[in-house]
């Protein structure tokens, strides 16, 4: 059985397009892949975090990750830091990485472009970090939105790297790229991602949102002055919404055509907040249950680190082997 790794930074309420283009299709891996879903809480400490409230995030990750429908009988869920081997794999795995790789990395370009004085050594080495989460699991494939493709393509640099210099040691991953719902954007700017660091809060729809916002919101939508539906370039608003809609119920474009056919704008947006609802309605509801219970999602971490542990302490043991450190036993 091929294996599967991905994780979520809790750094942050997520998005109805961190959901669907990520969450959503998570839980149908789990019986055709040994699966491995993380809490990137060491990612999250690349930028300045309030303790209490990181511990309470990544609780509610853990909440969200079983309310999507995450089986801790067939996956590993775990809680990165929970994994000593991450951090001493990252070290390791640094030691081969070249500066060259690192100074092209488009995010963390990004980041710093505004504020570059505060720029911190954790967030330039990120994807190092991020391979060894990747490498320690012997992962195959890694699920991503186009704009993290180069993160796995670093971590399959640094695999290569060294397996040519050790033999065969690492697998080399293969990025699993997810079309549907990864396209959603900006309720306000329909030319740019969805982001819950909008400063406009009603460009986004966070998961857990009550329906009466997502509703507003929603309603308060950019379309244009055309007053068709298609799904063209010249309309990204409805284009947007018609995202949205294909992301919560899978349909083609052909059978959704037919149901909007000759209807107006306001008709595309009360279905696309029905769609909404019913697919993300039960996950916020079963996440409300999920943080009431907290002794559950602290023995879900505990049980998924575990079995995440053992995983991981073979492939360093054979890293640090193959490196020459001296093993005491």
């Amino acid at each position: 059985m091929k294996t599967i790794y991905s994780a979520i930074q809790p750094s942050g309420e997520l998005t109805i397009g961190n959901f669907l283009g990520t969450l959503k299709g998570w839980k149908d891996f789990q019986d055709e892949y040994k699966c491995l879903f993380g809490v990137a809480d060491m990612h999250a400490i690349t930028v300045r975090q309030n303790p209490q409230l990181l511990r309470e995030r990544t609780k509610k990750l853990l909440a969200i990750y079983l309310a999507t429908g995450l089986d801790p009988d067939k996956s590993i869920i775990y809680v990165n830091s929970h994994v000593k081997q991450h951090a001493e794999l990252g070290w390791v795995l640094h030691t081969y990485t070249n500066l060259g790789q690192l100074n092209r990395m488009h995010q963390f370009k990004s980041k710093i472009k505004d504020n570059e004085e505060r720029a911190n050594v954790g967030l330039y080495c990120y994807p190092v970090l991020m391979a060894s989460d990747i490498l320690l699991y012997d992962t195959d494939f890694v699920p991503v939105g186009d704009d993290q493709k180069q993160h796995v393509e670093i971590t399959r640099d640094i695999a290569e790297r060294f397996n040519s210099i050790y033999g065969d040691t690492f697998t080399i991953p293969e990025p699993l790229i997810n079309k549907s719902g990864s396209r959603i954007k900006s309720l306000q700017d329909p030319t740019v991602k969805m982001s819950k660091s909008d400063p406009n809060p009603n460009a986004f729809i966070l998961l857990l949102e009550e329906y009466n916002v997502m509703k507003k919101k929603i309603s308060r939508a950019v379309t244009d002055s055309i007053g068709e539906i298609n799904y063209s370039e010249d309309q990204p608003g409805i284009m947007n919404l018609l995202d949205i809609y294909k992301a919560c119920n899978n349909e083609d474009m052909d059978t959704i055509f037919a149901k909007f056919e000759g209807q107006n704008y306001g008709y595309l947006k009360r279905e696309v907040t029905e769609a909404l609802e019913t697919t993300i309605g039960p996950v916020r509801e079963k996440t409300k249950d999920y943080l009431n219970n907290e002794d559950y999602l602290l023995e879900v971490a505990k049980k998924g680190s575990e079995k995440a542990s053992e995983i991981a302490e073979k492939t360093l043991a054979k890293v640090y082997d193959k490196i020459g450190f001296l093993r005491s036993i």
